[in-house]
């Protein structure tokens, strides 16, 4: 009777059940929160975000000013929604589409610009060049500009910006202002060297919500425009499967083959080292070869039991004769040959002939073994 020490099915599934429920429990959780918060918009300068570096807040005032605030995420959105008497805000110049970028400023009554770039200054603003970068803080006006003076110290810094002819506000270490107006078009165009002003964690902060609202609120529309780099318009986009794929279950993925990670380990150290174990009863030699002689026979594994004998015989004879234990078939046969007077080819037959094939000629080769053992043990 054997016992086997081997986890079972059983013994699986009561040992992983209870972090297999926790596992479970957690998923229906988040999924529950998910779908009871419903669809919620998160990034930078996103209107509906009450991240930090969100906008809702000052969405929310802008619409309690009675401003119509619109949100545009591609080209062809912001396009349909700008008019003459509306406002323009552009998160990520660098990200739209220059040509339509351009149509839109001309339509726009004002522009407003964060942090727009190399490329945009390139491409639609060739006048005016970056003028260095400063840490975000508290800077006085030091312009005309309406809204900056109106709104007094704000948080600014960032990019700064030079033109010729242009109005520059809140100058930054380097000098470059880094609320720079332009004059052209319809209205004006301001770039803006920070998001920070209009961001919920610093709105609050100084003159930010007087500065947000004079430039955002001037009239009745604003048109909140976010590019994308999966927006249509883009020349030569394509959207990849990647990007259709939210953040979250990315982050989700994560947390989940560290969950998983962890239960591996926890379950690993529960195996242990291995412990040796004396055996219950002691099984006498003679029993051990009687029964691998039945498994031989059961297998009809008479070849592979002539060729056992044959291998013992050998290393008998070599301590016998006084040979090396890696003495070759040569000199074994000639040895044998010499003390027991047989011919080589008679011994080599029995050291080293081919595989008997039966039970019957494995009983004829085990005796012609011991007769070639006794005669070569005579001295």
């Amino acid at each position: 009777m054997t016992t086997s020490v081997s986890p079972d099915l059983r013994r699986i599934w009561r040992g992983a059940r209870v972090p297999l429920a926790l596992l479970a429990l957690i998923f229906v959780a988040a999924a529950l929160l998910l779908l009871g918060r419903g669809e919620q918009a998160h990034g930078a300068l996103e209107p509906g975000s009450y991240e930090p570096a969100g906008a809702h807040a000052l969405v929310k005032l802008l619409k309690d000013q009675g401003v119509d605030v619109r949100t545009a995420r591609t080209a062809a959105e912001a396009d349909s929604e700008v008019g003459e008497e509306t406002t323009l805000l552009v998160t990520a110049p660098d990200l739209a589409p220059a040509k339509q970028f351009d149509a839109l400023r001309e339509r726009a009554a004002d522009v407003v610009l964060v942090t727009p770039g190399e490329r945009t200054l390139h491409d639609s603003l060739p006048l005016v060049q970056q003028a260095g970068l400063s840490g975000v803080g508290t800077l006085p006006p030091q312009c005309t500009v309406a809204a900056a003076v109106a709104a007094g110290e704000a948080t600014l810094g960032g990019i700064g910006y030079a033109s010729p002819g242009a109005r520059s506000c809140y100058p930054g270490e380097d000098g470059g202002g880094t609320l720079l107006q332009l004059a052209g078009g319809r209205g004006t165009t301001t770039l803006l060297g920070s998001p920070a002003p209009l961001t919920n964690a610093r709105l609050a902060d100084e003159g930010n919500a007087a500065l947000a609202l004079r430039l955002l609120g001037a009239h009745p529309k604003l048109v909140w425009y976010l590019p994308s780099e999966t927006d249509p318009a883009l020349d030569g986009s394509r959207r990849s499967i990647f990007a259709l794929i939210p953040d979250g279950w990315y982050y989700g993925a994560a947390q989940a083959f560290v969950a998983v990670a962890l239960l591996a380990l926890w379950r690993a150290r529960r195996l242990g080292p291995v412990v040796t174990e004396p055996l219950p009863i002691v099984v006498r030699a003679a029993e051990t070869a009687e029964g691998r002689a039945r498994l031989y026979r059961r297998a009809k594994a008479a070849g592979h039991a002539g060729e056992t004998l044959r291998e013992a015989a050998r290393g008998r004879l070599r301590t016998a004769l006084g040979l090396p234990r890696d003495a070759d078939a040569q000199a074994l046969v000639a040895s044998v040959s010499t003390r027991t007077g047989r011919p080589a080819n008679d011994v080599g037959a029995v050291l080293y002939g081919p595989p008997v094939p039966d039970d019957p000629a494995l009983v004829r080769l085990a005796g012609e073994l011991d007769r070639v053992e006794r005669e070569a043990g005579r001295t």
